[in-house]
Order: structure tokens, then sequence, then C-alpha cells
């Protein structure tokens, strides 16, 4: 007797509202790019995980907004980054999250995601390119710091 097994699709989605013409170069650029996506109003109150994409010329393809947490944290799940980045068939990927409190040092909970997240992109032939911890006033970069 066959049985016919089906399995219910996953809609995963990601935002494409940027200007496609947008390149990233530099940290600096990632920062002037992600503050124009976060809501000003929370940035100080809630920790929230937001994914750029990119193309292999290190065009931007688009967003994702992966969580929000509470006052000192978020989930990061890097089986959900990581299905988004193959759906929007990204070859680079630059993760950002903020700290409420201000303070950009990165904590070990940072550290370790990173680490985790950069050793599952090299095996799906995916870049992490960064992983920026941003405030209102300034920003915090792994690659600019050699931590990637």
């Amino acid at each position: 007797m066959k049985t016919n097994t089906q399995v219910a699709e996953l809609l995963v989605s990601y935002s494409c509202n940027m200007n496609s013409e947008q390149k990233i170069s530099n940290s600096t650029d990632i920062y002037n790019i992600i503050m124009n996506l976060w809501n000003l109003n929370t940035i100080q109150i809630q920790e929230e995980v937001k994914v750029i994409f990119l193309n292999d010329a290190l065009m931007v393809l688009g967003f994702y907004s992966l969580s929000k947490g509470g006052i000192s944290s978020s989930i990061v799940d890097i089986r959900l980054v990581l299905s988004v980045a193959l759906k929007a068939i990204a070859t680079g990927i630059i993760l950002v999250h903020n700290h409420p409190t201000g303070n950009l040092k990165p904590s070990k909970a940072d550290l370790d995601i990173t680490k985790k997240l950069k050793s599952a992109c090299d095996v799906m032939g995916i870049n992490l390119l960064d992983h920026l911890i941003i405030s209102k006033e300034d920003y915090f970069s792994f690659a600019d710091e050699g931590l990637l």
C-alpha cells in the first residue's frame, strides 16, 4: 500500500524595498543603510536582529527582520538566517543587531553566535561579511575588528 505524503511549503519572505543600486563597500555603508531601516523610537528600548543579503558584487538584494527580543537579548536562529539567504540566492550576508544600552562591546553570546553563523555560512558557500552591533550614535564592526 502506497501512501502519499505531502509536505507543506514554508513561506519565507524578505523585503527588497531598498534601492537595488546600493553597494556595500565598508562598515559605514552598512550602518547608514541599516539606520534607514531601523525604528529609531525603539532602538534604545528593545533589541532587534536584522540581516542584509548581498550578491557577489556586494549589491544589496534585500533585508530580513529576524527577531525582536527584550531589553538585553534577541534570538538568532541560524537555520532561519540561512534559509532566507538561500531563498534570496544571496552569496553574502551581514548580521546586524542593536544594544539598547548603547554599549557596543560584543557580549560572549554575540561572539559565540557570530562564530556559529560563520561556520554554518562556510558550509553553505555563503560569506558572512560582517556583524554589526549598533546604537543610535555609533556601531561596532566584527569585520573591522578582525573578529570574522
